[in-house]
């Protein structure tokens, strides 16, 4: 355990003499960070969050109440600080709106939505299936992604409040309240019912934090909007992750190469302690850089991500996750210039589909599945989590996802070690 401790230690050091280095794992992350808080307005004299008064039309089709019930939630005063809608009637001219990059979004609800989702008073049917359309800007990647979560959460108030209705006539059935002829009419009325009161309930919810909890609170407005530096800049920490953790990857063939590696093998330290030392300091050393730049993102631009312990746990796994990443490409490649290629590739190709660039939210489904083999990925998405308020329960699927990447990642490295005898040649 000391040997293995003493190796990692050793990494680490090299790694942070090394001035080049240095610069992508700590200068480039924060410089990209500023730049793009001046792109999304923090650092320009815009609102506190970046992110506000987003333009969006509604083009309403739909002569029933839950059309305009959607209407009137972007409308409402809970949402004024967050979304300025105006309705429309003509959907060609709010389509031509969004490509002149005027409106961060377009939501057209089609004619007969209701009646798609509430039964008819008469017949006790619902009519054909009538979707929601939101055509997004995608130079407006998070706007859009705010105005399609409104949607979504209209949506599943207004579902929540239709199987409610089901199961409430299902216990009144049971408790010999209502007869069965009288279910269909009790169904009717509180499916009307609930479905109504669910659409017209708060859907976001904003609040200032807790100032014993989130710290200075005193420089807080009264509500506290999404700040996107709070997505962006760990996107681009983890993006620069996978440097570290190649660059560390590297140095193991670098010295095989130059004969650091067999003289460690001669003396008493078996392969699993020099393998298991060099994970360790590939560890150790993208564990430091992301402490740094997600320290360095709290203390410059006043980023707080929720549960100091969860935001921790989940750095932990993240960083191991992508050390499985390191370890495997340094396992099928057949020298440090290779390693140096393809992690630069991998580096780019996770920043892309784990959300550093662009929302994940943009991405066709397939896509989106896809991109769970980047723990770029399971990061974002777990930070983003915390950052609405998530707890330490909520982000255990993504911290297991993670461990259990590295663990795979880091027994697929091991078998090909062996069987290339990487270790083996000293």
């Amino acid at each position: 355990m000391k040997k293995l401790i003493l190796i990692g230690w050793k990494d680490l050091r090299i790694a942070f003499r090394d001035r080049a280095a240095l610069i992508f794992m700590l200068a480039a992350p924060l410089a990209l960070t500023v730049g793009m808080g001046f792109v999304t307005g923090q650092f320009s004299g815009g609102s506190s969050s970046g992110l506000s008064a987003i333009p969006v039309t509604l083009v309403n089709e739909d002569e029933g109440q839950l059309g305009q019930a959607l209407v009137d939630t972007f409308l409402s005063e809970d949402l004024a600080e967050l979304v300025q809608a105006t309705t429309s009637t003509d959907v060609a001219a709010a389509r031509a709106q969004l490509e002149a990059d005027e409106i961060a979004a377009v939501v057209i609800i089609p004619a007969g939505f209701t009646d798609s989702i509430l039964p008819n008073q008469a017949t006790g049917q619902t009519g054909p299936l009538a979707t929601i359309e939101v055509y997004t800007n995608p130079a407006r990647p998070i706007s859009s992604d705010v105005v399609q979560s409104i949607v979504a959460s209209f949506i599943n108030q207004v579902e929540t409040g239709l199987v409610g209705a089901q199961v409430a006539v299902t216990q009144l059935l049971v408790t010999g309240l209502i007869t069965p002829q009288d279910a269909p009419a009790a169904g009717l009325a509180l499916g009307q019912r609930m479905a109504s009161a669910g659409s017209s309930g708060q859907l976001i919810r904003l609040e200032t934090a807790d100032s014993g909890t989130a710290g200075s609170g005193a420089d807080e407005s009264d509500a506290m909007a999404f700040d996107p530096l709070a997505y962006i800049a760990p996107g681009m920490a983890l993006l620069f992750l996978m440097y570290t953790v190649t660059y560390g990857a590297r140095s193991l063939l670098s010295e095989r190469d130059e004969g650091t590696l067999p003289r460690l093998m001669v003396s008493p330290t078996g392969a699993s302690q020099v393998l298991g030392g060099k994970m360790f300091g590939i560890y150790v050393t993208g564990l430091a850089q992301m402490g740094i730049l997600m320290l360095g993102n709290r203390f410059l631009f006043g980023l707080n991500w929720g549960n100091p312990l969860a935001v921790m746990a989940l750095i932990l796994a993240v960083v191991a996750g992508a050390t499985g990443w390191g370890i495997l490409l340094a396992s099928f490649a057949r020298n440090p210039s290779q390693v140096s290629s393809i992690g630069s590739a991998v580096m780019l190709l996770f920043g892309i589909l784990g959300g550093s660039f662009v929302s994940a939210n943009a991405f066709p489904a397939w896509l989106q599945t896809v991109r769970l083999v980047t723990p770029n990925a399971w990061a974002l998405d777990g930070l983003t989590e915390l950052a609405l308020g998530g707890t330490l329960a909520d982000i255990l699927p993504y911290v297991g996802a993670l461990l259990l990447m590295a663990a795979v990642l880091f027994a697929i490295a091991v078998f090909n070690f062996r069987r290339h005898g990487v270790l083996d040649r000293a």
